[in-house]
C-alpha cells in the first residue's frame, strides 16, 4: 500500500470516528504529519505534529522522562511511548503516534541501523511496536513512515468513537 493510500484510510476511518490524531517524530521528522496532511479533508482529524529531532525537545515539550533519555537514549519503546503520550496531551488529540530510530548511516547510542519504534498513545494507555528495517537512510524513514500509519490505521480502528 502507498504512503497516499494508507493515510487516506486513517484520515477517512479518524473522521467517520470524530477522533482527532496528533504526531510526535525523530526519526520522520514531519512525514507521518505530511503525508496524512495531503489527504483532502484532513484538517477534520488531525490536530497538529511535533518533530523532536533533538532530546531536550522530547524531555520540553512532550514530557518525556530525561533521565529515561539519559539512560536508553533516544531510540527506546518506552521513549516512544511517551513521546505518543505527549503529543496526545500537548496537542488536545485522540491519538497519538510517535517515531523514534536509527536512520544511518550510523548506528545510534549503540542501536542498529534500522532500528524503529513506533508509539501509540489512546486514552487507554500507550504502547511501542518494534521493527527492523533495511536500506539506506532514505528508505529506512519511508518505512517508518508506513510502519507508523499502520500502527495509526491500527490504533484508531480500536477506539470507540470520540465522545468530546
Amino acid at each position: 500500500m502507498t504512503l497516499n493510500a494508507a493515510a487516506e484510510e486513517v484520515v477517512l476511518a479518524a473522521i467517520a470516528k470524530e477522533l482527532k490524531v496528533a504526531t510526535a517524530e525523530s526519526l520522520t521528522a514531519g512525514m507521518v504529519a505530511s503525508a496524512l496532511a495531503t489527504v483532502p479533508g484532513a484538517s477534520g482529524t488531525l490536530q497538529g505534529g511535533v518533530v523532536s529531532y533533538q532530546n531536550d525537545v522530547k524531555s520540553s515539550l512532550l514530557g518525556v522522562d530525561a533521565d529515561l533519555l539519559e539512560r536508553n537514549g533516544a531510540v527506546d519503546p518506552d521513549v516512544a511511548r511517551q513521546m505518543a503520550a505527549g503529543a496526545r496531551r500537548a496537542l488536545n488529540a485522540d491519538v497519538g503516534v510517535a517515531t523514534t530510530g536509527a536512520a544511518g548511516p550510523e548506528p545510534h547510542g549503540g542501536k542498529a541501523v534500522g532500528t524503529v519504534f513506533v508509539g501509540i498513545a489512546t486514552e487507554g494507555g500507550s504502547r511501542a511496536v518494534e521493527f527492523r528495517f533495511d536500506g539506506d537512510r532514505a528508505e529506512i524513514r519511508q518505512q517508518a513512515c508506513a510502519a507508523a500509519l499502520a500502527e495509526l490505521r491500527r490504533a484508531v480502528a480500536d477506539q470507540p468513537r470520540s465522545t468530546k
